[in-house]
């Protein structure tokens, strides 16, 4: 169901919701109005959609295994050999 409304633009607004229909990229002002009103709504539900994702690793990270500075670097350290022999660098 579409809702009829009035919404006051600036003379720039006009103009350049104007040069979009003038150019083909819609079909009409209200059409331009119409995305103009759903692109903060697609970006709201890809913002949640990333908050929530975020969320999820993060609480998987919590329950992974703790990795501390010199586990690291050794692992860091081996990675870089394996590396360097692949390459036939010398370590």
């Amino acid at each position: 169901m579409t809702v009829k409304s009035s919404i006051p633009l600036t003379e720039d607004q006009r103009a350049f919701a104007r040069s979009l229909v003038a150019a083909g990229r819609y079909s009409s002002l209200s059409a331009v109005l119409q995305q103009g009103v759903d692109l903060p709504r697609q970006r709201m539900d890809a913002e949640e959609l990333e908050t929530a994702a975020l969320r999820e690793l993060l609480s998987r990270l919590r329950e992974g295994a703790f990795v501390d500075a010199e586990q690291m670097d050794a692992r860091l350290t081996a990675m870089a050999a394996g590396k360097r022999r692949a390459r036939g660098l010398s370590s």
